[in-house]
C-alpha cells in the first residue's frame, strides 16, 4: 500500500476533467505553493507533490496507466527522473513569472544547466509567400529575396571586439549566468539568473563587437531557391535548413519557415484536395439533356447533363483535383450544376413558355 494522496485529489480535479481543466488547476496550486512565493514550511512538500500529479495526469499514457493501476502501476512502469524530464514545465513557469528555472528536473533532482554563453544553435526566422492555386496543384520553384543575416566579419560570432576573448565578467566569471541553490529537505531548488553585470555574455558589456552591437551578425539580403511541392495548402510551412540567424558562439545558423499563402481563385474553391465549382445551364439544356464545357485546374472538359437534371445537382469529374502532399493520386473535382432562371423575357417566349405550363398541365 501507498500512503500518496490520489493525483486527482491533490489537483482538486474530477477523474474525467479534460486537459485543459488538469492544467489550469495546476498553474493556480504552483502559484500558491512555488518556494519562491511561499515560506510555510509545507510548501516545498506541497509543491513537489502536486508537480507529481500533473506530470502523471498531463499525459495520456501515463493517466490511462494510473486510471487502471493507481500509484503501483506508475511507479512500477516509469523512471521518475524521465517523468520529470518529459514533462513540459517550463512553459507555465514562464507565464506564471518563473522563467529562472532552468526545469523542474534540475528543481527535484539538482544538477547544473546548459551554459548559457556556450555555442547555441541561431535563432529561427520566418517568411511569407503567396502563390496561385495553379501554383499549388503544380508545384513550382522560384526564387525569394529574404532579409536574413551573416556571421560578423570583425568578431566571427563571437560578440566581442577583436583582442577581448579572455577577458571574463568579474561577477560570473564568464558564464553569464547567476545560480541560486538551496537544499530543502533533501531537495534542491535551483535557480539560474542570466548576470546583470554582463547581460548573460559572460564579458564586460566595454567589449562588445561594435560592428554587430553585440549580436554576432550582420544583415544582409539572401536570394534563396524555395521549391514548393504540388499539393500544398494554404498555411503550410517549409523548412530551409541552416537558413536563419547565425549561431552564438560558433553554433550552426538556425532554419528558415517559408509559410505558403494560397490565393482564392475566382473560379473554384478548395476543400482539402477536392475542388467545388458552380456551371450554370438554361432550363432548357437541363430537361433535354446537353454536354457543357467546364473549366478545371487541367484545362477544359466536357461535362455531360442527362435529361431532367435538377439544379443543385452536383457531378463529380475524376482525378480534377489537387494531388495529394507527399503521397499519391489526385482529389476530385465537384460540379454543382445551378439550373438559371431568366429575369427577362420577350413576348414570343412568353409565349413559348405558356404554351409549354399548359402542356404540361396535361400530363
Amino acid at each position: 500500500m501507498t500512503d500518496k494522496r490520489d493525483y486527482y485529489e491533490v489537483l482538486g480535479v474530477s477523474k474525467d476533467a479534460p486537459k485543459a481543466e488538469i492544467k489550469k488547476a495546476y498553474r493556480k496550486l504552483a502559484l500558491k505553493y512555488h518556494p519562491d512565493r511561499n515560506k510555510s514550511p509545507d510548501a516545498e512538500e506541497k509543491f513537489k507533490e502536486i508537480s507529481e500529479a500533473y506530470a502523471v495526469l498531463s499525459d495520456d499514457e501515463k493517466r490511462n496507466q494510473y486510471d487502471q493501476f493507481g500509484h503501483a502501476g506508475i511507479n512500477g512502469k516509469y523512471n521518475w527522473e524521465d517523468i520529470y524530464r518529459n514533462t513540459d514545465f517550463a512553459s507555465i513557469f514562464r507565464d506564471l513569472g518563473f522563467g529562472g528555472f532552468g526545469s523542474i528536473f534540475d528543481m527535484f533532482f539538482g544538477g547544473g544547466g546548459r551554459r548559457r554563453n556556450g555555442p547555441r544553435k541561431g535563432p529561427d526566422m520566418g517568411y511569407d509567400v503567396e502563390i496561385t492555386l495553379e501554383d499549388a496543384t503544380f508545384g513550382l520553384e522560384k526564387e525569394i529575396e529574404v532579409q536574413g543575416f551573416d556571421v560578423c566579419e570583425t568578431c566571427h560570432g563571437s560578440t566581442m571586439k577583436p583582442g577581448t576573448s579572455s577577458e571574463k565578467c568579474p561577477k560570473c566569471n564568464g558564464s553569464g549566468e547567476i545560480h541560486l541553490t538551496r537544499n530543502l529537505g533533501g531537495i534542491y531548488f535551483r535557480q539560474v539568473q542570466p548576470c546583470g553585470e554582463c547581460n548573460g555574455r559572460g564579458f564586460p558589456s566595454k567589449n562588445l563587437c561594435q560592428t554587430c552591437k553585440g549580436s554576432g551578425a550582420t544583415r544582409s539580403l539572401h536570394k534563396l531557391k524555395l521549391k514548393v511541392p504540388a499539393g500544398i495548402d494554404d498555411g503550410n510551412s517549409l523548412r530551409l535548413s541552416g537558413e536563419g540567424k547565425p549561431g552564438y558562439k560558433g553554433g550552426p545558423k538556425g532554419d528558415l519557415y517559408v509559410v505558403v499563402h494560397v490565393k482564392r481563385h475566382k473560379l473554384f474553391e478548395r476543400r482539402g484536395n477536392n475542388i467545388l465549382h458552380e456551371a450554370q445551364i438554361t432550363f432548357p439544356q437541363a430537361a433535354l439533356g446537353t454536354k457543357i464545357d467546364v473549366p478545371t485546374l487541367y484545362g477544359d472538359t466536357k461535362l455531360k447533363i442527362p435529361k431532367g437534371t435538377q439544379s443543385g445537382t452536383i457531378f463529380r469529374l475524376k482525378g480534377k483535383g489537387l494531388p495529394h502532399l507527399n503521397g499519391w493520386g489526385k482529389g476530385h473535382q465537384f460540379v454543382n450544376v445551378v439550373v438559371q432562371t431568366p429575369t427577362k423575357l420577350t413576348k414570343p417566349q412568353k409565349k413559348l413558355l405558356n404554351d409549354l405550363a399548359k402542356e404540361l398541365e396535361k400530363n
